[in-house]
């Protein structure tokens, strides 16, 4: 069967780093679980699927109490996804976790600009490794609130480790790329509409990213021919008569764009930055805004990368739930780690499997 030929094939790859041999059989063992078992992922669930005695309190354990580092494992899935579908672009993504109760690690009332109303959530910035065929998560972190860095009862609880530190989600979002050591030279994609635009383009630059940054209407931007900074949508809009088709995409209808080459008032004048608007024919409000370092970018491949966050949203709505990315249900910091880390792990098993082209294999 493809899909345990695939399973194998990632596990033999991303648990190798792991140093016992019980941790590597629990880990394949987790991740055939999640692809395999039915309704919500629980410990139970994914137990269930196994034929050992004790599973549950195993995977339990192993998820939850065991030693093992997350981040190496994260990092050899990247390499994986990397070399099997070519991976050229980083997809830096926020996405709310609703939760029922108020023990799981993170959980709080966050605001969802997208439903216009607060969730009882974990808040989550995960980074997905993106290629024309295949998306999938690489790694994760939580964006933690004050209420649970200054509340010791309950970081001993979910035992939050010290260094975990009150952080911005731009911050929060950058360090998720930062942290897995991802190859420089490959470009980032945020929509960052809700941060600090310039903080996140200043620290991924200054770590060799180029990027493609989504951008709100009123950031300030000043335009390469001026000295006075106007917001990026006043600029798109005295540019608007000069957008043009899109050629080399499939959308219907298609997509105008318009181009400034601006810079961030807080920057020198040699360091430039290309604001493309992006929208569709006979509408009269402002499109898209995106801010890219790679103005060598050809338009049509640029829409393309743009339309990788709406497909990673898309994406854990399907794949991702398929899984159980958003099924954890343990009180620990380290056993949420653990298990979407795992889930991350099946999430590019099914991936692969079901991507247009036949699956690369390893050769030896």
């Amino acid at each position: 069967m493809l899909l345990d030929e695939d399973l194998t094939d990632l596990c033999d790859d991303i648990l190798a780093g792991l140093p016992r041999s019980d941790q590597r059989r629990r880990g394949r063992e987790y991740v055939r679980g999640l692809l395999l078992a039915r309704g919500r992922k629980s410990i139970r669930n994914i137990a269930a699927i196994s034929t050992e005695p004790a599973a549950e309190q195993a995977l339990h354990h192993f998820v939850s109490d065991s030693t093992w580092d997350w981040m190496p494992v994260r990092r050899a899935l990247a390499r994986h996804v990397t070399r099997l579908c070519g991976a050229r672009t980083w997809v830096l993504h926020p996405t709310l976790i609703r939760k029922a109760g108020t023990h799981s690690v993170g959980v709080g009332r966050r605001y969802s600009p997208g439903l216009g109303q607060s969730l009882n959530a974990q808040h989550a910035v995960g980074l997905w490794a993106a290629s024309a065929s295949v998306v999938t998560p690489v790694n994760w972190r939580l964006h933690l609130n004050e209420d649970w860095l200054s509340d010791e009862k309950r970081r001993r609880r979910a035992a939050i480790p010290d260094d975990a530190v009150t952080q911005s989600l731009g911050a929060c979002t950058v360090e998720t790329y930062l942290e897995l050591g991802a190859p420089a030279g490959e470009l980032v994609v945020v929509d960052a509409r809700e941060m600090d635009v310039e903080a996140v383009l200043r620290r991924l630059r200054a770590a060799g990213a180029p990027v493609l940054i989504r951008v709100p209407a009123g950031l300030r931007l000043v335009p390469a021919a001026g000295s006075a900074a106007e917001p990026a949508g006043d600029l798109a809009a005295t540019a608007r008569h000069q957008r043009r088709p899109v050629f080399g995409l499939t959308a219907s209808p298609p997509v105008l764009a318009g181009t400034v080459a601006v810079r961030l008032p807080s920057t020198r004048s040699h360091d430039p930055l290309l604001l493309v608007e992006l929208s569709a024919p006979g509408r009269r409000e402002p499109g898209q805004l995106w801010l890219t370092s790679r103005g060598d970018i050809g338009l049509a491949d640029l829409v393309r990368r743009t339309a990788l966050v709406r497909r990673v949203t898309d994406d854990l709505e399907a794949t991702g739930d398929q899984v159980g990315l958003r099924d954890f249900t343990g009180r620990s910091y380290r056993g949420w780690h653990r298990h979407v880390t795992l889930a991350s792990a099946a999430h590019t098993v099914l991936a692969m499997h079901s991507r247009p082209e036949p699956a690369l294999r390893r050769t030896s």
